[in-house]
């Protein structure tokens, strides 16, 4: 009965939010609860700003790249950056907070990446204000506000910068740049990160409507050393709309050798160029990034839906930058900003297929990093490449050492080798694959060669892993880790007769030998020791997708009716159901294919933007992890996609009765268009 009970909340939950869902670009929170309120993140690879309940605040500013040491677990945590986004207003000398506002509405608009807030203040002023992260400007926000005066007002108008406890030694300045033609006023932060490995720095500016010397005084306040501000004052008549602007940029030592300076300059920068001209450029690059989109038919929510799961990853990532994806993104510190084979299987894929020049940033993090995998390898007794279960800016293991998955959850290497894999097989780019392709693909080969226990023909085994199924520690010949270890093999010797090069005999010897193992029942065992025990998450069937190890449909229908029941209710990850959909959407089972699409993300979501939670249940959002295996379920299920040696091609498979058409355009180098009817 308890269970029914909560599978019915879990239902009227989401029929809640699906009243009005129907905008394919926007979510809309009417009055949102602050009680029940899960922030939505506006990024642009680089910077993330997590919106808040409260007028004129956000809850934190993540930045990629950032790490630092303080107090979890004795590994690199991500860091929150300067709050630089923060503002108050005052309105006749009276402070708006959540309780003197009314008609309170968020809006996120996945279109172009903002985040706008409206509300009233009684009778005197309608107040709108929009939160970018400018796509164009990878450090760099805007901020732009409009007050409509109902009556005639005093306003107070306030930039404040905030540190985050964590840091340390924080400095303010401020200072005007006064030239003939433009006052420039800077509120300008800087600090280090908990062990003082890195120095954060963040300027913000206002930008103003008015010519130059008409525009408003600017007075610095300096409160403590944790938080200063600059603020102006306007007189406003009844029916005047004021608007204004704060654009800043937050860097770190990390990301450049002078972050103190350059974050002034790029500021300056932004300063500059003017509102209209950084929401042209902002708005152009979303543009292009939406030329790679899915598009459905007949079913508008799935429709948003799908929309917010490309906007997150989009928002997440960026073409050209050295860093990559965490399970959580830029939405907040989650899993410490680490890396782990969430980015190579399950985030990777989507955007291989969509944009694959952002594809090249996450698997170029993987090279670069490749000497640091060497050692990880050595420092085990292995030959080759060993990448870690958890990276961040190093590449050395990040794990916790509490969690075994660190030295045991060995299939993270070949993951990696997978999407080295495809990257060269969607591109056709023979130079990439001489340059870095091929030395992580033989270097991790050579790992697996050294990994195997050769105790005869067939028995070429993997003992003691943690498997791709995590409640399965420390057990023997797991299927995913040997099977996937096999097609890194394969894809090495591949590798190499298309560059010219000989490959290892060896690797293809090892491959023939390395068992992947049955019950009596036929059904693939998940690992040597395997009872039927419920699982954590997908195992056996990533057989059949992404390794296409298993390609009889018999087989694949076999394991799928098998381990779908040992899936518990809640408390495990949304990728599962995710593959459910995808193999039965390829087998041409709509209705169960539609009911696990569903089934991966609705019970997932939480209040008021749909944002995406790791578990059903849960509150840790947004799990870019799930919504990259359910737009995996999307493009290579129903879509058909599919990611051959010689490129994308499109196989047979079916879209649900509730869908009348799928279109999935930008497809590849040569954005392509696909469709299903």
């Amino acid at each position: 009965m308890k269970r029914i009970n909560v599978l019915l909340f879990i239902a009227l939950l989401v029929a809640c939010f699906t009243l009005k869902a129907q905008d394919p670009w926007k979510i809309t929170a009417d009055k949102p609860n602050p009680a029940n309120y899960y922030g939505v993140t506006i990024a642009n690879g680089m910077i993330g700003i997590v919106s808040s309940a409260e007028p004129f605040k956000v809850k934190n500013i993540v930045l990629a790249g950032a790490y630092d040491q303080y107090g979890r677990g004795r590994v690199s945590n991500f860091l929150n950056s300067f709050n630089l986004l923060n503002m108050y207003l005052e309105i006749d000398g009276k402070r708006l907070t959540a309780a003197d506002v009314s008609n309170f509405r968020q809006e996120l608009d996945m279109r172009h990446a903002s985040f706008k807030t409206t509300f009233d203040y009684g009778d005197k002023a309608t107040i709108t204000y929009t939160y970018y992260s400018l796509r164009q400007l990878p450090f760099t926000v805007l901020a732009n506000v409009s007050i409509k005066a109902k009556k005639a007002v005093t306003i107070n108008a306030a930039s404040v910068m905030e540190a985050p406890d964590a840091l340390k030694e924080v400095q303010n300045y401020y200072n005007e740049i006064d030239r003939p033609h433009v006052t420039i006023s800077l509120l300008t932060s800087t600090a280090k990160s908990p062990t003082g490995k890195l120095q954060l720095c963040a300027s913000t500016s206002f930008i103003f409507k008015e010519a130059h010397g008409q525009e408003p005084r600017v007075i610095h306040e300096m409160w403590d050393n944790n938080m200063h501000l600059m603020k102006f004052s306007k007189k406003l008549d009844q029916g005047e709309t004021y608007n204004y602007a704060v654009t800043g940029s937050s860097i770190t030592s990390a990301h450049h050798s002078d972050p103190l300076n350059e974050a002034e300059r790029m500021t300056v920068f932004a300063k500059l160029q003017g509102s209209d001209r950084l929401l042209a450029f902002h708005n152009q690059a979303w543009d292009e990034l939406w030329k790679s989109d899915i598009q459905l038919g007949g079913d508008p929510q799935s429709q948003q839906d799908i929309h917010s799961m490309l906007y997150h990853l989009y928002s997440f990532t960026r073409a050209g930058s050295p860093f990559s994806l965490s399970p959580m993104g830029l939405s907040g510190l989650g899993y410490n900003g680490h890396v782990f084979w969430d980015t190579d299987i399950w985030m990777f894929p989507a955007l291989l297929v969509l944009h694959p020049e952002i594809a090249k940033s996450l698997i170029d993090y993987r090279f670069d990093r490749l000497d640091a995998a060497r050692r990880n390898a050595f420092s085990h007794g292995y030959k080759g490449a060993m990448f870690p279960w958890e990276s961040a800016d190093t590449g050395v293991e990040e794990t916790p050492v509490w969690a075994l998955s660190g030295a045991f959850e060995h299939h993270i290497t070949a993951c990696v080798a997978l999407a080295a894999w495809n990257y060269y097989a969607v591109t056709q780019d023979k130079e990439w694959l001489k340059e870095k392709g091929w030395p992580i693909l033989s270097q991790t080969a050579d790992f697996w060669a050294s990994r195997v226990e050769r105790n005869g023909a067939g028995l070429y085994e993997i003992k003691n892993v943690v498997a791709a199924d995590e409640w399965a520690e420390n057990i023997d010949n797991n299927a995913f880790t040997n099977a996937a270890a096999k097609v890194n093999l394969q894809h090495a010797a591949a590798a190499a007769k298309l560059l010219g090069i000989k490959p290892n005999p060896d690797w293809s010897l090892v491959a023939q030998n390395i068992p992947v193992l049955k019950m009596e029942n036929g059904v693939t065992k998940e690992h040597a020791g395997y009872k039927g025990e419920g699982i954590k998450q997908a195992d056996v069937n990533l057989l059949a997708y992404p390794l296409k190890v298993i390609t009889d449909p018999v087989q694949i229908k076999k394991d799928l009716e098998y381990y779908e029941g040992r899936v518990p209710d809640e408390g495990t990850p949304a990728m599962t159901q995710a593959v459910f959909a995808l193999l039965y959407a390829r087998l041409g089972n709509t209705e169960k294919a539609y009911h696990f699409f569903k089934d991966a993300f609705e019970p997932n979501l939480l209040p008021p933007f749909r944002v995406i939670a790791e578990t059903k249940g849960g509150t840790n959002p947004y799990f870019a992890t799930g919504a990259g295996g359910i737009l995996q379920s999307v493009l290579m299920g129903f879509g058909g996609l599919d990611i051959t040696p010689s490129g994308i091609v499109q196989i047979g498979s079916k879209i649900p009765a509730q869908w009348k058409s799928l279109k999935i355009t930008g497809v590849g180098t040569e954005k392509k268009t696909y469709q299903r009817n």
